[in-house]
């Protein structure tokens, strides 16, 4: 992958270039599943976080739990949740815009004043199309777009997973940009398009392990 595909992953629509990753450890929690996939969910946040050479942890300082997944089968249940209006700026409003525009997924990011990545809230309706994707599978696209801040158009065309024979993995090149991304040399926060040289160089190095 050269300079310039890595660099669409972090341009967004408005051509500004924003590079963030966490910058705390990861401290996950689920709502609205069934506890038997409980497992299989906290193992596919916790792969991309190895993936990544991140952490987890119990409990995070400030918010408790800083990546919360909510399941739902329509929108309107997220008005019922307690307290979520304030980890949600104009809840109401998200919830109109999402019905209106027949949504089945958001994520949302709060930051530290540094830029890292401070929590994220990851909403998923389960229509049709979710409810068909295996437990394993739904995670794993989900802790990949939430592992960085990638633009808001970088999966609109292509997912970030492939599958090898029955098992379902992140794509190679996907992958790397991650590991890349996580390198301690290189910031948490970047908005010059010249960082995604840096990350090209990375993953020149990582090649051989793809």
């Amino acid at each position: 992958m050269g300079p310039g595909e890595i660099e669409a992953y972090f341009t967004r629509i408005d051509g500004s270039y924003l590079f963030a990753r966490w910058g705390r450890p990861i401290v996950p929690v689920v709502f609205g599943v069934a506890d038997e996939s409980l497992p299989a969910i906290k193992g596919g946040i916790e792969a991309v976080v190895v993936l990544a050479g991140h952490k987890m942890a119990e409990l995070d300082t400030d918010t408790g739990a800083n990546l919360m997944m909510f399941c739902c089968r329509d929108w309107e249940e997220l008005l019922e949740v307690p307290n979520l209006d304030r980890l949600v700026p104009d809840l109401f409003g998200l919830v109109a815009r999402l019905v209106a525009a027949g949504a089945n997924q958001y994520r949302s990011f709060r930051f530290d004043p540094d830029g890292a990545i401070r929590a994220a809230f990851v909403f998923l309706r389960m229509d049709a199309h979710l409810a068909a994707a295996s437990a394993e599978a739904l995670v794993l696209t989900q802790a990949a777009q939430v592992i960085l801040l990638w633009s808001d158009r970088a999966f609109a065309g292509s997912s970030p997973l492939a599958r090898i024979g029955e098992a379902v993995v992140l794509r190679p090149e996907i992958a790397a940009v991650i590991r890349a991304g996580y390198d301690p040399v290189l910031p948490a926060v970047a908005r010059d398009p010249s960082h995604a040289l840096r990350l090209a160089a990375r993953l020149a190095n990582l090649g051989q392990a793809f």
